[in-house]
C-alpha cells in the first residue's frame, strides 16, 4: 500500500513585485493557511518519505510555512518538472518514485494537482472525491492510497480519497473572500 499526497501551494501574490510567474510569492493570508495546514498535518500524524515540489517562489514559501506549523522540515526536493505540470508529467515524476517510500508527498499548481487526483480515484460513494471536483483550492491537501506495492504500478482509478483538507475547514476565516462590489 502506497500514500500520494498532493498539496496546492498557498495563496500567492502579483503584489509582490514579480514579474513572472515563476517568482510570484505568497501573500499574507497564504502563509496563515500553510501554517495552519502545517499543524493539521502534524496532529495527523501525516509523515513522508519523499517530497518533491516545484522550485516556485509560492511553493518554496508555502513548504516554509508548512514547516513552521508542521514543526519540522519536509526534506523536500525540488523538480523544476513539477511546476505547472500536467497530469502526466505529474504520473512520471510518481513512477519514479523509489519503491522503498511508501508515503509521498507532492507540492505544487493546479490544475495539474486537482487533475491528477481525479484520474487516480474513482467515484466510491464518499464524500471527499466529490469534493474536489468542486474546487481544489489554494493550499490545500489530498491524500491518496493506492493498494499498488510498486510507484510504477500507480494508474488511474487505482486510488481512493483518504483526506481532503481544506484550510477553510481548519479555520473559517481562510475561506472564500467575498466578491467586493
Amino acid at each position: 500500500m502506497k500514500s500520494l499526497t498532493l498539496l496546492r501551494h498557498a495563496k500567492s501574490s502579483w503584489d509582490g513585485g514579480a514579474t513572472r510567474d515563476f517568482d510570484r510569492p505568497l501573500n499574507k493570508r497564504g502563509r496563515k493557511a500553510a501554517r495552519i495546514v502545517g499543524g493539521e498535518m502534524r496532529r495527523l500524524g501525516l509523515v513522508f518519505d519523499r517530497v518533491i515540489a516545484s522550485p516556485a517562489a509560492r511553493v518554496t514559501e508555502t513548504i516554509d510555512a508548512i514547516e513552521d506549523g508542521y514543526g519540522g522540515p519536509l526534506e523536500t526536493a525540488f523538480d523544476k518538472r513539477v511546476y505547472l505540470a500536467s497530469t502526466g508529467t505529474l504520473l512520471d515524476l510518481i513512477h519514479e518514485i523509489d519503491d522503498g517510500a511508501d508515503s509521498a508527498l507532492i507540492v505544487g499548481h493546479n490544475p495539474g494537482l486537482e487533475q491528477l487526483a481525479l484520474l487516480l480515484t474513482k467515484d466510491d460513494g464518499s464524500a471527499l472525491r466529490p469534493a474536489i471536483t468542486v474546487k481544489y483550492p489554494t493550499a490545500t491537501l489530498a491524500e491518496i492510497s493506492l493498494p499498488v506495492d510498486r510507484w510504477s504500478a500507480v494508474s488511474e482509478g487505482k486510488g481512493a480519497i483518504a483526506k481532503f483538507i481544506r484550510p477553510r475547514d481548519l479555520d473559517p476565516a481562510l475561506g472564500p473572500e467575498e466578491d467586493a462590489h
